[in-house]
């Protein structure tokens, strides 16, 4: 009894350090991986996790779906370009079009957008969230294991006679692209728009052109029906001032640094939107390639993120948070 009463009183007070200190520990974990795996008995919990897993689960059969699926032509004479933009970490409170104060949708402000109310994400992460918005599943049923172990929206849809394309400039595609063609940016710091660890978004918007213009060059072959999904690093923290280039900030002052514990509230809000304000001019950006290739394609875009973001409400910061105790935001 009393060691479980003592269990129970240091739990507690971890929680209140986390409460007064979360903003320390949070960036610090981001910034460091590698520490979560050092944490006493993360590491050994964690190795009989591997183990088991590995050795004892045995795996899920893998399921082909939607093998009758068919693209009905909404155009005989134009294939469909569709493009799929993938947010990172961008929380509806702070845009624009969803009543915030800010002007943080400048560049698509006049472009007519179709607005999509009352929608949640999975998770809390990309690793969950990302697979998830590709099943058929949803934050109540979802299940890793059995979403990778079946076709996906990606696979029905080239099943049906699309080509479907993954670019990505956020870390990967979570498996999602295992069937499709996947094109990783590389951050190599000779790109003007990479530093060496991280690139701007502007680089899928180039990927994107370049991968059309391929298609367009060849007119003896017929075009056909495409998906390009623009797998964006977007607002990604705790390191916000790398998403942006500086001709791009509209508010300061702005936190230019990882180490958010030294940042104030205003700083790292102001940051953030910087952010959300860039994506949106890559979102006009794609939409002016869209509107020269219209000629030959019957183009759309949609944009959704994977999930949201904490900037100091309740004390918490950034995201990851398990979903039952994780803010709105």
């Amino acid at each position: 009894m009393r060691r479980s009463t003592l269990v129970v009183v240091g739990l507690g007070l971890i929680g209140v350090v986390l409460l007064g200190f979360y903003k320390d520990y949070v960036s610090m974990g981001r910034n460091n991986t590698y520490l979560k795996k050092m944490i006493i008995p993360a590491h050994a919990f964690n190795t009989v996790k591997y183990l088991y897993k590995n050795n004892f689960v045995t795996p899920l059969p893998y399921t082909v779906r939607g093998q009758d699926a068919r693209l009905i032509d909404i155009n005989p004479t134009k294939p469909t370009l569709f493009v799929l933009v993938v947010g990172e970490t961008a929380r509806a409170q702070n845009m624009a079009y969803y009543g915030y104060h800010r002007n943080t949708n400048p560049y698509t402000e006049n472009l007519d957008f179709i607005i999509v109310n009352n929608v949640s994400s999975c998770g809390t992460a990309t690793a969950h969230s990302l697979p998830c918005m590709f099943s058929d599943l949803t934050h109540d049923n979802y299940n890793r294991e059995k979403a990778l172990a079946s076709d996906n929206l990606l696979d029905i849809i080239h099943t049906a006679g699309a080509e479907v394309v993954w670019l990505d400039n956020d870390g990967g595609d979570k498996h999602l692209a295992a069937h499709v063609i996947e094109f990783n940016i590389p951050t190599d710091s000779s790109d003007d728009l990479c530093d060496g660890s991280s690139c701007y978004d502007q680089v899928l918007v180039r990927e994107f052109a370049s991968h059309i213009e391929q298609r367009l060059e060849n007119k003896q072959q017929t075009l056909t029906n495409q998906l390009l999904i623009l797998h964006t690093i977007g607002s990604h923290g705790p390191t916000y001032f790398k998403r942006y280039p500086k001709d791009k900030q509209h508010f300061s002052p702005a936190c230019e640094r990882s180490d958010l514990e030294n940042c104030s509230d205003e700083e790292i809000i102001n940051v953030y939107d910087n952010t959300l304000v860039y994506t949106d001019y890559i979102l006009s950006e794609i939409v002016k390639l869209l509107e020269l290739y219209a000629s030959d394609y019957e183009v759309a875009m949609m944009y959704i993120s994977d999930h949201g973001e904490s900037l100091g409400e309740s004390g918490m910061y950034l995201h990851g948070t398990p979903y039952a105790f994780a803010p709105a935001e």
